[in-house]
């Protein structure tokens, strides 16, 4: 299949001609067709022919002179404003909702020359761990359809785990890209705070939210990056920081430099062959001249507590402009997930229990910082798992609130505003993918994807298709 290729290998067959984007853009609908059916991974699928129109389009004006994604189909999850179609977030509050403008990152690669073939189902908001709370059905995973494929981006990883598109983009507030990305099996990046701009993206949390691309490997995120990153003057919080070229230094050796595994990371609550799986990468990443060094985090217990007080309390002033009369339907609408986070968010900032609750947390998110920062000081960057367990049947975690949250405890680190890596490293016995997470100092994406893509040189994990595409 021409979707198994690379993203430079597509780049590079359409130049040379060897390969059309429309053959390439037909092979994705030929995906949709007989696949989404079985994992419900989109909400919105755009028009075939008008799609195949633009393909033919970019054939005719290509030159070699075009960026690497150029005439390249991909899918973008249901949070990003989106001119000309449905931005519902994957709820009935916004339902036929068209934004008037796109998101700063959306238009950065329709610039580049990409096509947009479809937006992707997720947790309403960005509420959750499986995709499963939204209005449009749970998103099922390619590996296991009985089984949830990650949340709140969990649309993005079945489709493309599933080979129905080259890449895509998504959104991590507090896992919401590595999550998905480890229990489907394909490479995910949450960057900095501020590397990417939040324009025109729905606001879940908005001082932890971030815009990452989501694909095959990491040589593919860095070529996905190099367009998305970058200062945008409609978003303050986006850094002036000059962007690197992130594919120029992929081949780089890694040899000398040192991972930490915090050793709170690999004991009680972790499931054996995750565990198992990412010390098996370990050994892997020592064959490669890498150092690996116990390290600790002795705060990462309390990480999903401060995660979820700051973020349930910007969640519930950020939706309460959605009341039918300035925004979207009546607030009825709303799941009963996002009603429990509303609802928290607004004890911890009402009057005589802001300083208990937000102020406290915001002092722990402070603590954190220094922790990571310290740990960071002992290596170049973090090896820790991703999730505690793999993909959970459906219905699981959606009715279970606590172990929801819980599974966010790895990657609640967001509050820290670091960059982290996620990667397939394994299966367990039931063929369900292992992922784990590398973790780099602010603005370190360029060395994360050197440390991936050496290991995925070595390794072919993040090749392996679910059997569902050759039934």
């Amino acid at each position: 299949m021409l979707i198994d290729k690379s993203l430079t290998e597509l780049a590079s067959g359409l130049i040379n001609k060897e390969f059309s984007s429309e053959e390439i853009v037909k092979e994705c609908f030929d995906k949709i067709e007989k696949i989404n059916s079985k994992l419900n991974a989109f909400t919105t699928v755009l028009d075939k022919d008008e799609v195949i129109k633009k393909a033919r389009e970019k054939d005719n004006k290509r030159t070699e002179n075009n960026n690497s994604l150029y005439g390249l189909p991909f899918i973008i999850k249901d949070s990003y404003n989106t001119r000309g179609f449905p931005t519902t977030v994957a709820s009935n509050v916004l339902k036929n909702y068209i934004s008037p403008y796109d998101a700063t990152v959306y238009s950065r690669i329709l610039n580049a020359g990409a096509i947009l073939i479809a937006k992707t189902n997720m947790d309403a908001w960005g509420h959750g761990a499986s995709s499963e709370n939204n209005d449009y059905g749970p998103v099922r995973n390619p590996w296991d359809t009985s089984r949830v494929a990650g949340g709140s981006s969990g649309g993005n990883a079945a489709a493309i785990s599933s080979r129905m598109t080259t890449f895509g983009i998504g959104e991590d507030t507090g896992g919401s890209i590595r999550n998905p990305s480890s229990w489907c099996n394909i490479t995910g990046l949450k960057v900095t705070y501020g590397r990417t701009s939040r324009y025109g993206c729905v606001p879940y949390v908005s001082s932890f939210d971030t815009m990452g691309p989501m694909a095959k490997s990491a040589e593919d995120c860095a070529l996905i990056l190099q367009t998305m990153a970058g200062q945008d003057p409609l978003d303050a919080t986006s850094s002036p920081k000059a962007v690197p070229d992130y594919s120029k230094n992929l081949q780089n050796r890694i040899s000398g430099l040192v991972l930490g595994m915090p050793k709170e990371c690999y004991a009680k609550g972790l499931d054996p062959e995750i565990k198992s799986s990412i010390e098996k990468a370990a050994e892997q990443f020592q064959q490669l001249g890498v150092k690996i060094k116990e390290i600790s985090i002795p705060l990462l217990d309390y990480g999903v507590a401060v995660y979820y007080l700051i973020g349930t309390s910007e969640t519930s002033s950020n939706l309460a402009r959605y009341d039918a009369v300035r925004y979207g339907q009546d607030r009825s609408n709303f799941t009963k997930e996002t009603i429990r986070r509303i609802m928290l968010g607004t004890y911890a900032l009402s009057a005589g229990y802001y300083d208990a609750y937000y102020r406290k947390a915001q002092k722990g998110r402070t603590l954190f910082i220094k922790e990571y920062n310290k740990a960071l000081s002992e290596c170049d960057a973090i090896l820790m798992p991703v999730e505690p367990m793999v993909a959970t049947k459906i219905g699981e975690l959606i009715n279970d609130p606590i172990q929801n949250m819980l599974a966010d405890i790895y990657t609640c680190q967001t509050p820290t505003g670091l960059p982290s890596l996620a990667l397939p490293c394994g299966f367990n016995q039931s063929g369900m993918p292992i992922g784990m997470q590398l973790i780099g100092k602010m603005f370190t994406e360029e060395k994360l994807l050197n440390i991936g893509h050496q290991y995925q040189q070595m390794t072919d994990w993040h090749k392996r298709k679910p059997p569902l595409i050759e039934k």
